[in-house]
């Protein structure tokens, strides 16, 4: 199913963010730019989640038209 890669993907996303606040935290020279790299890809994550979220609610209206 799409939804399931497409979530996968967004948990990836995650995993990174949270390796970018890691490096953030560790008072690298650019912390303040990882940090916001970081929120940015987490929002990337969450925009995937919620389409998903949506595409499932509608799932179902669109397989009763198919019949």
């Amino acid at each position: 199913m799409p939804a399931d890669k497409i979530m996968q993907e967004a948990r990836k996303l995650r995993r990174v963010s949270d390796s970018l606040d890691l490096l953030a935290e560790q008072d690298a020279p650019i912390s303040e730019e990882l940090a916001l790299l970081s929120g940015s890809v987490r929002n990337f994550a969450v925009v995937l989640e919620v389409l998903v979220a949506l595409w499932q609610r509608q799932a179902p209206e669109y397989d009763s038209l198919s019949n």
